[in-house]
C-alpha cells in the first residue's frame, strides 16, 4: 500500500512538473531567411524546460539540435534555416505529455549583407549620449516598473532626460555643422537603480539585448530616427557591449549556466536577492568574498611573457561589481551575442558598431564575431575600443596583423595614443626634439605598424576622457587638434559639445564632461542649436569647424590621398596629403611666438604651384615666398 501510494505521488508530482512547463519569452524575437550562416540559436525562457524537445513541421526548416542547460527556466534550440522562406513557424515544445505551440516569424531581409554600407574615412562620427544630448519627450522622463532612479538635472552623475526624439528633432543641426555618422553611447535597456548617488544613465550595463531603453524611446523609434538619418545623409553607429551585462539582467536572478560568467563562484555567497545599493554586491556577500576585480591592464593580453594570473585578472575580472563578466569561451553565450549584432544591423539598418572595452573580452571569441559580420556584411564596419596608447599594441589589434598570432578581423581600433599626444603637446612648446607637436610626429611615424593607417579611429577626447578644453576657452589649440584630425589619414571621430566650446574635466565625477548640450531640455533659454542661441565665440569655433566638414565631405585628396610629414622645423609642423596632382598642406605653429613657414623646405609637396587658397578664409595664398605665422596659427591650404 505505501508502495503504491508512493508510486502515486511521484506521477502526480511528474504530471504537475510537466503541466507547469511555461514559455515566457524566446530569444532573439524574430529572425530573417537568406543568411550565409543558416544557423539559428533560440533561447526559451520559462519554467520547466529542462528536457523538453523542440519540432517544427516549418518547410526549409530543421532542428539541429537541444541543449538542455543546468537551469530549468532556460532551453536552447539550434534551427537550420538553409531553405526556409519567410513566414509564421509555429515551433512544438513537448515534454513529456505536455505540449506547448509558440509562433515564431522568419522575416525577409530588406537588403544583402553586402549591400550594407558601414562608415569609412570619407565619414566623420559625432559622438553623442543620448541622455544628455536632447529631451525630445518628457513622457519618457519617468517610467513606472523600471527600478528606482531619478531624474534630476542638477546632478552631474544621475539621469537628465534626454531620448531618441530630441535626437531626432536635431538631425538637421547634425547636416548643418557637417558630420556625416552618429554613434549614440548605447541605448539598450540599462534598468539598473541609482545607487550612491549614481545611475546608469552612460547605458554601458544591458540588462535586455533586444530592447531599447523606454526613457530613450522604443524599437520602433530608434529605427525612425535612424530611417530619417538615412534620408539625411547620415550614417548611424550603435554601441555594444559584449564583455559584460547588467547586474539586473534576467540572467543575474537564475544563471543559465555556471560558465555563462566567468567567476561567478561570487554570486553564490549573496542571497541572489537584488544587491546592496551603496556596495553593488549581492545582498549577504561575505565581506571576504571571491570577488574579481579586473586589474584594467591590458597588456597580459599580447604579452608573451604573460602569467596566468595576470592575464585572468584582465579578461575575467568584473569591471565593477554591477556589472558581471560574460564568459565568450562558452560558445552558447558567443552565439547569443553574435546573433544580437546580426538582428539589430538587420531591424534597425544601423551602419556600424562600437565594441566597448573590446580587449577584455576573449580574444579567440572576438574574433569569431568579426570573421561572421565580415562574411555577412563585407562592407560593413565595427570599432573596437582597444584603450592602449603604445601603437603597436593597438596595430596588433587590426585585422590582418602581422602583429598578432590571432587574426582579430576587426577593421577599425582607436588611435589612443594620438589622443594621448595632442592632448600633452596642447600644453608645451614644440621644440625641436621630444615636445609639443613632435609627440603627434613620432606617433605617427609608427603608423608602419598598422595594417590599414585609414581604418583607424582618431579623436582629441570623448566620453571617458577629460574634455580637449579642459577648465579653459584654449581655441588656438582646439582648432590646431580639429584641423589635424579631420586632415591626417584616419577615420575621424567628434565629440558633441566640441563644436560650441563644451569644457569640463573628471576630476570630480565623469558627469563633468558629460554636460546637457546647451539649450537642448526643457526650460533651457538659450540654445546652441541655432545660430542666435549661439555666443560670439560658439558661432566662431562652429562656424570654423563647419567649414573644415563640409569641405571635407568627398574630398578625394583627404579620403585616398597619400600622406607625407615633416619633422617640426622651428616649431612649424606640416602634415600634406597628395592625390592626382592635388595637395593640401596642414601647416601648424606649435609655439607661442610668431614662425615662417620656408616654403623651399617643402618644395616636394608644393611642388611648381605658387597658388593656393586657404580652406577656412578662402583668401589666396602665395606659395612662393615664405609664410609669416601668428602664434599657434593653423592652416589649412590647398593646391
Amino acid at each position: 500500500m505505501k508502495k503504491l501510494l508512493f508510486t502515486f505521488c511521484l506521477l502526480a508530482q511528474t504530471f504537475t512538473t510537466y503541466a507547469q512547463m511555461k514559455i515566457t519569452r524566446i530569444d532573439p524575437t524574430d529572425w530573417y531567411v537568406g543568411m550565409k550562416d543558416a544557423s539559428l540559436q533560440l533561447m526559451f525562457y520559462g519554467n520547466n524546460l529542462q528536457g523538453a524537445s523542440v519540432t517544427t513541421d516549418y518547410e526549409g526548416v530543421s532542428v539541429d539540435s537541444v541543449v538542455s542547460l543546468p537551469n530549468t527556466h532556460y532551453l536552447l534550440a539550434y534551427l537550420n534555416l538553409r531553405d526556409a522562406k519567410p513566414g509564421m513557424m509555429t515551433l512544438k515544445l513537448t515534454k513529456g505529455k505536455t505540449a506547448k505551440n509558440v509562433k515564431y516569424e522568419l522575416k525577409q531581409r530588406e537588403m544583402s549583407g553586402d549591400k550594407r554600407m558601414g562608415f569609412t574615412n570619407a565619414d566623420v562620427l559625432y559622438m553623442l549620449m543620448p541622455d544628455r544630448f536632447a529631451n525630445g519627450d518628457t513622457k519618457n522622463d519617468q517610467i513606472k516598473g523600471m527600478n528606482k532612479y531619478v531624474c534630476d538635472r542638477t546632478k552631474p552623475s544621475l539621469r537628465h532626460g534626454g531620448d531618441l526624439e530630441g535626437i531626432r528633432k536635431h538631425l538637421d543641426y547634425f547636416t548643418n555643422l557637417g558630420v556625416t555618422a552618429l554613434w549614440f553611447t548605447p541605448v539598450l535597456e540599462n534598468n539598473s537603480p541609482d545607487t550612491n548617488g549614481f545611475s546608469t544613465y552612460h547605458g554601458y550595463a544591458t540588462t535586455d539585448y533586444y530592447k531599447v531603453d523606454p526613457r530613450f524611446g522604443t524599437n520602433e523609434e530608434y529605427r525612425k530616427l535612424i530611417d530619417e538619418a538615412h534620408r539625411k545623409g547620415l550614417k548611424v553607429v550603435m554601441d555594444m557591449i559584449f564583455n559584460h551585462c547588467g547586474f539586473e539582467h534576467p540572467w543575474l536572478k537564475e544563471l543559465p549556466s555556471d560558465d555563462w560568467l566567468n567567476e561567478p563562484e561570487w554570486l553564490k555567497e549573496g542571497t541572489g536577492s537584488g544587491r546592496d545599493e551603496k556596495t553593488g554586491m549581492p545582498n549577504g556577500t561575505k565581506t571576504n568574498s571571491k570577488y574579481l576585480q579586473t586589474s584594467y591592464k591590458l597588456t597580459p593580453v599580447l604579452d608573451p611573457y604573460a602569467s596566468k594570473i595576470d592575464l585572468k585578472e584582465t579578461v575575467d575580472g568584473w569591471f565593477v561589481p554591477s556589472m558581471p563578466d560574460l564568459n565568450q569561451r562558452n560558445p552558447h553565450v558567443i552565439k547569443y551575442l553574435i546573433q544580437n549584432s546580426i538582428w539589430w544591423i538587420e531591424t534597425a539598418g544601423i551602419n556600424g558598431i562600437r565594441m566597448d572595452t573590446y580587449p577584455y573580452a576573449d580574444r579567440k571569441a572576438m574574433a569569431q564575431w568579426m570573421k561572421t559580420l565580415n562574411e555577412e556584411y563585407p562592407n560593413f564596419n565595427v570599432v573596437g575600443e582597444t584603450w592602449n596608447t603604445e601603437p603597436a599594441y593597438t596595430a596588433a589589434w587590426q585585422k590582418d596583423s602581422k602583429l598578432s598570432d590571432i587574426n582579430s578581423n576587426l577593421k577599425t581600433v582607436m588611435d589612443f595614443s594620438f589622443f594621448e599626444k595632442i592632448n600633452k603637446a596642447k600644453n608645451e612648446e614644440t621644440d625641436g626634439w621630444w615636445d609639443g607637436l613632435n609627440r603627434v610626429y613620432n606617433s605617427l611615424a609608427e603608423d608602419y605598424l598598422y595594417e590599414n593607417p585609414r581604418d583607424v579611429m582618431v579623436f582629441i577626447e570623448n566620453h571617458d576622457t577629460d574634455r580637449f578644453l579642459g577648465h579653459g576657452q584654449d581655441v588656438a589649440a582646439l582648432k590646431q587638434a580639429l584641423a589635424l584630425l579631420l586632415t591626417m589619414n584616419r577615420i575621424p571621430q567628434l565629440y558633441y559639445g566640441t563644436e560650441v566650446l563644451l569644457n569640463g574635466t573628471k576630476e570630480i565625477t565623469d558627469g563633468y564632461v558629460r554636460q546637457d548640450f546647451p539649450g537642448s531640455f526643457p526650460g533651457d533659454v538659450h540654445t546652441a542649436f541655432t545660430a542666435e542661441g549661439r555666443s560670439k565665440a560658439q558661432n566662431e569655433m562652429f562656424n570654423w569647424l563647419s567649414k573644415l566638414l563640409h569641405w571635407r565631405q568627398g574630398n578625394e585628396v583627404i579620403v585616398q590621398g597619400k600622406q607625407i610629414q615633416f619633422i617640426p622645423h622651428q616649431g612649424v609642423y606640416v602634415l600634406a596629403r597628395q592625390y592626382q596632382g592635388r595637395s593640401v598642406l596642414t601647416i601648424l605653429n606649435g609655439t607661442s611666438k610668431e614662425a615662417q613657414l620656408d616654403v623651399k623646405r617643402y618644395a616636394e609637396v608644393i611642388g611648381k604651384s605658387t597658388a593656393a587658397h586657404d580652406v577656412i578664409t578662402g583668401e589666396n595664398v602665395d606659395m612662393s615666398k615664405d609664410i609669416k605665422l601668428a602664434p599657434h596659427q593653423t592652416l589649412v591650404i590647398e593646391l
